[in-house]
């Protein structure tokens, strides 16, 4: 579906994500380097331009010394329970 990494669920994923590696205390920069990345590769997460496949989600999780499954417990509590993809 077009548009749809611009969707309200997309953007609550992406809220949730930055409020998570906000809340572990690390930076950006931190993260991306963490995870072998470049920090634009986070703030486009951040900033809803990047989906992230289960895979990612899990390296971001484990990086952020967080349960990824809890994680995803998380951010899944704001999605609405149809989201179009």
């Amino acid at each position: 579906m077009a548009g749809a990494i611009y969707s309200e669920a997309q953007n609550s994923v992406a809220r949730a994500l930055t409020a998570a590696r906000l809340n572990s205390g690390l930076k950006q920069a931190e993260l991306a380097k963490a995870i072998g990345k470049h920090q634009s590769y986070i703030s486009d997460i951040e900033r809803g331009q990047r989906r992230v496949d289960i895979l990612e989600f899990y390296v971001l999780a484990r990086a952020m010394n967080l349960d990824p499954a809890a994680l995803y417990a998380e951010v899944t509590k704001e999605l609405p329970a149809t989201v179009r993809i």
